[in-house]
């Protein structure tokens, strides 16, 4: 892990300033104005501002991660309660006070069609969410396809939280989560 804390300032400032405004709607100088660095230091750290972006989309997508199976982790109980402490996490997420909905989706709707590091970004972070939620479902001895679903249940919430600006989404999601799992348990039992 860098610690140079110049490019740990350079980059608090770019995802302050680029999950806020939007990453087209802010300039090199506005992040080195916000870092306190000078634009040739900025510049040699992060040599455009594309490489700016990359660098701010991988440290955001491990720390988000990170928060979210630490939350799961430190969630006792049953795989199921397990699994549905993501909605708790994403409901505490939303109700804070900078939420501005998903990083990576506001990313890709900026310059997805124009930048194929930005789509890799955005893919890499739901392949890893997605893949952490199905490994949740399967423990709680769900379906494959139930972990799909209870994906979709949450990028669902976090566009509906971010745009109508409440955290109820991810409490709507839970319910809808606990039904998926309740009706794929039946259809196990059935099947046995």
């Amino acid at each position: 892990m860098d610690t140079d804390p110049v490019r740990e300032r350079i980059l608090d400032a770019a995802e302050d300033l680029f999950y806020a405004r939007g990453i087209q709607a802010v300039g090199m100088d506005a992040v080195r104005d916000a870092a306190s660095v000078t634009l040739r230091r900025l510049y040699q750290l992060f040599p455009s501002k594309g490489d700016l972006v990359e660098a701010y989309l991988a440290r955001r997508d491990a720390r988000w991660l990170h928060s979210l199976v630490t939350h799961v982790d430190a969630a006792a109980g049953t795989p199921v309660e397990r699994l549905l402490a993501v909605f708790d996490w994403l409901e505490d997420w939303f109700a804070q006070s900078d939420f501005h909905g998903c990083a990576f989706i506001n990313s890709f709707g900026e310059l997805g069609g124009t930048s194929p590091q930005v789509t890799a970004a955005a893919r890499h972070h739901k392949d890893a969410f997605h893949a952490y939620l199905q490994q949740l479902a399967t423990a709680a001895g769900a379906a494959a396809d139930t972990g799909t679903q209870i994906a979709l249940l949450a990028e669902g919430a976090i566009t509906t939280a971010a745009i109508s600006a409440t955290s109820t989404p991810a409490r709507q999601a839970k319910q809808a989560a606990q039904l998926l799992l309740t009706l794929d348990s039946r259809k196990v039992a059935s099947s046995a």
